[in-house]
């Protein structure tokens, strides 16, 4: 393929929680498309792993162990990425957790606070330092994963709706402080999607696939690479002109 047609050419890109899942496959698609890669998560084994076999397929790709949401560990997670390639140019911080369905008012503190501390506060930690390495080099664009649940609710969920629909605040704010820094900032909202995880559910509780394709229009769930397309996209040029957006990636979900 040549650089004309890889958008990412040329393009060093941080993606968080890229051990698995949408994660995982973002690291597929970015280096695909031509971008050197730096693979962040908690679980550093299976970062090696990947990154191994994107390295056979002649890859750029770096890992490096990191908690979203410890500040400490997102600011060596960008400084590691600056040091190795000399630039950010794009950051896909996809890192983010579910919680256990249970009524907000059976919902303990410790449980709402895990769900923030990851999917709000680790986007949070990230921002700040992704746009401060970028502002140094002239501009980029970062990528937000919030969930259709960022965008409407479910029962049994408040804490991981919560969560998601301050990613959408954040992801807006940050768009419009920096659109005159060349800092593009957008989310995406995934709907149902065949991770491991989901996967896993589905496998246990069949009855629960059933009802999630009866709620899509599709009557499907995305495979993960689906969606990292779209967060390709955005990270890419040809998305120059496009900030401070949610790309719904849900197959017609929240249309009905």
């Amino acid at each position: 393929m040549s650089s004309a047609e890889t958008p990412l050419s040329g393009k060093t890109v941080l993606v968080t929680g890229a051990s698995s899942g949408i994660g995982a496959a973002a690291a597929r698609v970015f280096t695909e498309q031509g971008a050197t890669v730096v693979l962040a998560a908690r679980r550093e084994e299976r970062l090696l792993r990947l990154a191994g076999q994107l390295r056979d397929k002649g890859a750029t790709v770096s890992c490096v162990a990191a908690d979203v949401s410890d500040p400490a560990d997102v600011r060596a997670m960008v400084d590691f990425t600056v040091s190795e390639y000399g630039r950010l140019d794009a950051a896909f911080n996809n890192a983010g957790t579910g919680i256990e369905k249970t009524p907000l008012h059976l919902t303990d503190d410790a449980a709402y606070h895990r769900v923030m501390d990851v999917n709000t506060t680790g986007v949070w930690n990230c921002l700040r330092y992704e746009i401060t390495a970028m502002l140094e080099t002239g501009g980029g664009s970062i990528v937000n994963n919030s969930s259709v649940g960022g965008l409407v609710a479910s029962s049994v969920a408040a804490p991981y709706i919560a969560s998601k629909h301050a990613v959408i605040g954040l992801t807006k704010a940050a768009a419009v402080e920096y659109a005159e820094q060349g800092i593009r900032v957008n989310a995406i909202a995934p709907g149902l999607t065949r991770t491991e995880l989901v996967d896993q559910w589905f496998t246990v509780h069949p009855e629960a696939e059933q009802r999630a394709f009866r709620s899509a229009p599709q009557r499907r769930a995305a495979a993960p690479e689906e969606v990292a397309e779209a967060a390709a996209w955005l990270c890419s040029d040809k998305a120059s002109f496009v900030t401070g957006a949610t790309l719904a990636v849900d197959g017609g979900r929240t249309a009905w």
